[in-house]
């Protein structure tokens, strides 16, 4: 028996959203054989970056040959573009305003076309939901085998939002006024808090690369907002209940959590907190 294809969707509807619901019924309408498959649909609403994340961060884990649809497109039935692009042989369906930041990053997209084809959507588009009339009509024509180049003219690269960068601050010399160096591990690394997850934990946009030089002992101090912590432990289970710790998380950031409780509800802090890590 053939793979059954798999199709994945990225949304900001809420979970349990009818939504939902309406864009797995015009998948499996068109191809009842679609292993259909929620990413999640709690990106904070509009929120493109958040998702662009997402994409980047859960999609590299499905197999080549998969599709994945992501609508967070708060700029639904205005000019901005519905985009097909392929990154290591995924295919993604999704408006092309900064959904595809992460994974574009550093390279362009093997393959990159406009969806306008209108033969591959709903007989009536509404102007509002064309994640169900455009989107998920297009992802199951392509997991029957259309090929791509039907669904529209060539595209070079999609649109990438600007983001923020940690960065490293070089250790001055006596006397001297603190020089930085983007992307250079000095003495003390600046960024922020990016994500919170589902257990309220503080993902920040400090990569596991730029700690390689970083002690991972209590002479190392990780300072979000007003609030102090001393170490980089592997696990949460390193420290008891209540203690806030560092750690690099599973998606190869440094993140901040309370253990056994919310970093978010206990810290007070959220999105866009500014985290130090020095040394």
């Amino acid at each position: 028996m053939p793979p059954r294809p798999v199709i994945t969707l990225t949304t900001d509807f809420g979970e349990g959203s009818r939504y939902v619901a309406a864009m797995k019924g015009v998948i499996l309408s068109i191809n009842p054989e679609a292993l259909v498959v929620d990413i999640t649909h709690s990106v904070p609403p509009q929120d493109v970056l958040a998702g662009a994340r997402v994409l980047a961060d859960a999609t590299r884990w499905y197999a080549p040959g998969s599709i994945h649809v992501a609508v967070i497109d708060p700029g639904v039935g205005t000019a901005r573009e519905i985009v097909y692009s392929e990154f290591d042989g995924r295919g993604y369906v999704c408006p092309d305003n900064g959904l595809l930041t992460n994974l574009a990053d550093h390279r362009k997209p093997h393959k990159m076309v406009a969806v306008e084809n209108a033969e591959l959507w709903l007989p009536r588009v509404s102007a509002t939901f064309h994640g169900r009339d455009i989107m998920a009509p297009v992802a199951a024509h392509l997991s029957l085998g259309v090929p791509p180049d039907r669904l529209g003219p060539r595209r070079c690269e999609p649109l990438s939002l600007p983001t923020k960068q940690a960065i490293a601050v070089a250790a001055p010399a006596a006397g001297d006024d603190p020089s930085r160096e983007e992307g250079r591990v000095g003495q003390r690394i600046e960024g922020e808090v990016v994500e919170v997850d589902s257990f309220g934990n503080l993902i920040t946009n400090i990569s596991e690369e730029m700690l390689q030089a970083c002690p991972r002992d209590a002479s190392v101090t990780i300072r979000c907002d007003e609030h102090e912590t001393f170490g980089i432990y592997q696990t949460y289970g390193e420290q008891p209940a209540m203690t806030l710790v560092a750690l690099v998380g599973s998606g190869g950031a440094l993140e901040l959590a309370i253990v056994d409780d919310s970093a978010k509800i206990m810290l007070g802090v959220g999105v866009g907190a500014p985290v130090a890590v020095s040394w």
